[in-house]
């Protein structure tokens, strides 16, 4: 993951193009990346096959970048109809990302709502 932030959002000193940049990053992860499993509200499981990402709030300093991400995904819950076929249900989660400028290394924890 720290090549992809690094790489996508290295050297932009521009807001809003640093906030495009990484909600591009986050889109394009691998299924199972983030740690969305905390918004999901029925027990079920996250599928994360159609992300919408929403920056929130983004700072940056001299050693890192934080950003406050907003991000809503599908939860499928199974058992809940008449012929036990999985429903989707639209989720939500808040995440902090701390990135390091250095090296792109990131911290990612789940902010309560």
């Amino acid at each position: 993951m720290s090549d992809l932030f690094l790489h996508r959002c290295a050297g932009i000193d521009d807001p809003d193009q640093l906030a495009d940049r990484l909600r591009e990053a986050l889109c394009s992860l691998p299924h199972g990346s983030l740690p969305l499993q905390a918004g999901c509200e029925q027990g079920g499981l996250v599928d994360d096959s159609d992300l919408s990402v929403s920056i929130l709030a983004l700072t940056r300093s001299a050693e890192q970048t934080t950003a406050r991400v907003g991000v809503f995904f599908n939860e499928i819950v199974g058992g809940c109809s008449c012929h036990d076929d999985p429903v989707r249900a639209n989720a939500y989660c808040m995440l902090e990302m701390v990135i390091r400028n250095a090296d792109g290394n990131t911290r990612i924890r789940v902010l309560p709502d």
